[in-house]
């Protein structure tokens, strides 16, 4: 019998966009433990870009990149998953230490699998898990309350604005940062009601102008030593969630917590491993996409690109062009 094969893009060794190359490759098969998931669309990530220029510690390469997507099971060996089932899946080691979305067809881990219900189009679907699921729990973190005052740091990319959307759902009244004046109407749209421009390390004092004594809750995904920033712009008892690490800078030098930790205030963070286990990320992906298709909340997509199109994928983002999701997709009429 002829070896079942499928398209894929393969990461084969570090470097830049050049080395994503479609490949057509061994289509896997369903086992005890593992789906068979045929890819409709998946949400592309900045961590892929570090795991493609050899950035990520322990992933080995050549391997299939993509930590999200979403599709049907196509072959299942678990009765709680038959074939047919819209599922989507997150993190939990897809596409870094098994091979993962950029591809017709991912054998995944049937537990992290979170059946959906909805008839979005697939691409905005993809947009969801792992933007979505990282800024609900991050708001959970936060311990957010309606009429809180928040701002989201980095309110461009994509968690930023699945925090922004959500945070208007909730009733906060929300300040996102940019660095592009450009970008400041697409922030407001997502639904901020003021823009901070986060350039020349002057924040806390653009974010007193706005909030005279600071804001409330602050959702940081710059992260790094921008962190300081963020706990200098804090009202008083305030509370920071830092999730994101898009400054590319993993560490604070010389931290000390007495010192930069406002009196009374808290410094907290989201896990995403809390994305792919337990029941809280399929209920909470399952409200999030309910939710979009009555309207209370919008994802911004920001761009869809065809398998074969994923190097051009990977320099608009390192270009930081993308205001939103980039997502890529299987779909012919996407």
């Amino acid at each position: 019998m002829a070896e079942r094969t499928m398209r894929a893009v393969v990461t084969e060794r570090p470097g830049g966009p050049e080395v994503l190359r479609l490949r057509e490759v061994p289509r896997p098969s369903a086992r005890p433990g593992w789906t068979l998931v045929r890819i409709t669309a998946f949400g592309l990530n900045r961590s892929e870009l570090f795991t493609r220029r050899g950035w990520s510690p322990g992933v080995e390469l050549p391997r299939i990149l993509g930590i999200e997507g979403v599709g049907v099971v196509a072959e299942s060996v678990d009765p709680r998953l038959p074939e047919g089932t819209a599922v989507a899946a997150a993190m939990g080691g897809l596409g870094r230490l098994f091979d993962g979305t950029y591809a017709e067809y991912a054998l995944i881990p049937s537990a992290q699998l979170m059946p959906v219900r909805t008839g979005l189009p697939w691409p905005l679907v993809a947009a969801v898990p792992e933007a979505y699921l990282t800024a609900y729990g991050s708001l959970e973190a936060l311990e957010t309350r309606p009429g809180q005052r928040l701002l989201v740091r980095a309110a461009t990319s994509g968690v930023g604005m699945a925090a922004l959307d959500l945070a208007r759902d909730l009733g906060l009244e929300v300040a996102g940062t940019t660095r592009d004046p450009a970008k400041a109407a697409a922030v407001r749209a997502a639904g901020a009601e003021h823009v901070v421009l986060d350039q020349g390390g002057a924040l806390p004092d653009r974010v007193k102008e706005v909030w005279s004594d600071g804001a409330d809750r602050i959702l940081d995904l710059v992260g790094g030593p921008a962190l300081l920033d963020s706990l200098r712009s804090l009202a008083p008892r305030g509370r920071v969630c830092c999730t994101g690490c898009l400054s590319d800078e993993w560490v604070v030098p010389s931290f000390e917590p007495l010192e930069h930790i406002p009196s009374g205030a808290a410094l907290t963070t989201f896990s995403s491993s809390l994305v792919n286990t337990g029941e809280w990320a399929a209920q909470a992906l399952q409200e999030i996409l309910d939710r979009i298709a009555d309207g209370s909340v919008r994802p911004a997509l920001d761009q869809v690109f065809p398998l074969a199109e994923l190097p051009d994928a990977h320099r608009y983002m390192e270009e930081n062009r993308a205001i939103g999701k980039v997502v890529g997709s299987n779909v012919q009429d996407a």
